[in-house]
């Protein structure tokens, strides 16, 4: 008898699985525990289950989900170091969160890709930020447009955007302070410039915290199911300039109505009968739109870049970009330009992009817009933009930013 009660008392307990561990502990079990293997990402035991394959999963999303509340406790800290009356936008560092995701796609080797992995960390930075309030950022709308995209790419979902309906709008509002940030399309590899973007910075005091690189596809949408019902093609004038040569070839005959924004032209496709529109996605399944074509823009890398607008600089980031605005007291003179950029080339700062706008000061007369690699705290960049300045009627920074990173 005496041998059959040890016997019991000996006998093994049932182990918990690796799951109930982690849910129990909330944290990764200790190296040695026996548990390391089965809980390790990347690691599925031989001849594993489905049951054990879905046990491993929940003890990798325990742990994920401490280690979020965990960053997140630490992003309170960073926020009560700083100012317990602080607002938001007083904590946003651009050039930390660029830092952060570079890091990100440095260590990434898959399966998940690039792309993802940078949206994930996005939203994880996001999150923490909104601890404190949301970043209010306006956006050129209304809801569904391209703008609206790009800022939820740069700043994520947990900031409140608001639509405006004008560029113009968007940066009286930041001017303002109604929101902490704008962002305004300002170029298209396929059409060039956005105009009044640029013509908003001659007399404005905010500053490029920023930019946004956005795929752009556009879609041929309306209430219509086939071709023959459209009479009237409404979008922004720049996308159905980036869709010229597909509707020369499909809609020759349909007329072409540009209108403040793609989202505004979905509207009227929802309201007006034998109207279409140009849009992305997005926007048909707000305005609950027929896709009547798809991705018709004429190039395949048809990308738009946009610029964050806020109301102070920030620090370098380590891959950055800066925009001046320049001119002489005479752009008529020879070699006026040339003298210019002479200075970039002396220090090798390379200049990537380069538009001239009229001055408003008198006829024929213009200012530079100019884009340059680095920031204006680099040695090479201060010493250029020094001897820049030094010959220049107008000399202007008008941000020094993180590049984007996808």
């Amino acid at each position: 008898m005496r041998r059959v009660r040890d016997k019991k008392k000996s006998a093994p307990k049932p182990r918990a699985t690796a799951a109930a561990k982690a849910r129990q502990a909330n944290t990764r079990p200790a190296k040695g525990s026996g548990d390391d293997r089965a809980a390790a990402p990347g690691i599925t035991p031989e001849g594993a289950g489905l049951g054990n394959i879905r046990d491993n999963i929940d003890a990798i999303d325990a742990r994920i989900h401490g280690l979020l509340n965990e960053r997140a406790r630490f992003a309170q800290l960073v926020g009560i170091s700083k100012s317990a009356s602080g607002r938001a936008v007083d904590y946003y560092r651009p050039e930390r969160e660029a830092e952060v995701l570079r890091m990100a796609l440095k260590r990434n080797q898959g399966p998940l890709r690039d792309e993802e992995i940078a949206r994930l960390f996005r939203e994880i930075m996001s999150a923490c930020l909104a601890q404190q309030e949301p970043l209010k950022v306006a956006f050129l709308g209304p809801e569904g447009t391209f703008t609206q995209a790009a800022v939820l790419k740069h700043f994520g979902n947990s900031v409140r955007a608001l639509p405006l309906a004008a560029i113009d709008e968007i940066f009286h509002e930041v001017e303002a302070g109604v929101a902490d940030f704008g962002v305004v399309p300002i170029e298209n590899s396929s059409e060039g410039t956005v105009n009044h973007t640029l013509d908003m910075f001659l007399s404005s005091g905010l500053k490029i915290c920023g930019e946004v690189e956005l795929r752009i596809s556009h879609y041929l949408m309306g209430k219509m199911s086939a071709f023959e019902a459209i009479k009237r093609v409404c979008a922004h004038p720049q996308a159905l300039a980036q869709c010229r040569a597909w509707l020369d070839e499909q809609l020759p005959e349909v007329e072409r109505v540009g209108v403040s924004s793609n989202a505004e032209g979905a509207r009227r496709a929802r309201d007006e009968r034998g109207t279409a529109a140009i849009a992305g996605r997005t926007a048909a399944e707000i305005y609950s739109l027929n896709l009547l074509a798809n991705e018709i823009e004429d190039r395949p890398d048809n990308t738009t870049r946009f610029l964050v607008v806020g109301r102070k600089l920030f620090n370098a980031s380590g891959a950055d970009r800066t925009t001046l605005l320049v001119s002489t007291s005479d752009t008529d003179d020879s070699g006026a330009l040339f003298q210019l950029l002479e200075p970039l080339a002396q220090h090798r700062v390379n200049m990537t992009r380069i538009e001239s706008r009229p001055s408003r000061r008198r006829k024929w007369d213009y200012v530079f817009f100019i884009d340059i690699e680095g920031h204006v705290s680099d040695p090479a960049v201060a010493k250029a933009l020094a001897a820049l300045q030094s010959r220049a009627s107008l000399f202007k920074v008008l941000g020094s930013y993180p590049r984007a990173v996808l």
